[in-house]
């Protein structure tokens, strides 16, 4: 029996894991309160121990002047956006191998979909 492509594409799109760039829907509400744990190193409008991410989505990364990135991370060709922060968030040092980033990564999908949701509405206007 030969199943209609469009029932092939509906098991398909069930079976792929849950992520922002297959649909996940953030909570922001939620995506703050787990961006309390990213605040030893980040803050939203200041470099501290990792870089700002006031104005994160669609900027190359490694490219704010007044950070020292790795090597990596300046090389690396990623622009931010839902699907790269998901890749990276998931495991940054095999996203982009040499990062400085210490952290091992967030390994529930609807964890980062909250938290990518969050920093989405919260860096959308860069810091003057």
């Amino acid at each position: 029996m030969k199943l209609p492509l469009t029932a092939v594409a509906a098991v398909l799109l069930l079976l792929m894991p849950r992520s922002p760039a297959f649909g996940a829907d953030g909570d922001p509400t939620r995506g703050e309160q787990i961006y309390h744990r990213c605040q030893g190193c980040h803050s939203i409008d200041a470099n501290r121990v990792g870089p700002r991410h006031a104005g994160l989505f669609g900027r190359h990364a490694g490219s704010l002047d007044d950070y020292n990135y790795s090597d990596a991370m300046r090389a690396s060709g990623v622009v931010w956006n839902e699907t790269t922060l998901d890749q990276f968030l998931t495991a940054p040092r095999k996203f982009i191998p040499g990062t400085k980033m210490p952290f091992a990564g967030i390994p529930d999908a609807q964890e980062r979909a909250d938290l990518i949701a969050y920093l989405k509405q919260a860096t959308a206007a860069p810091v003057p």
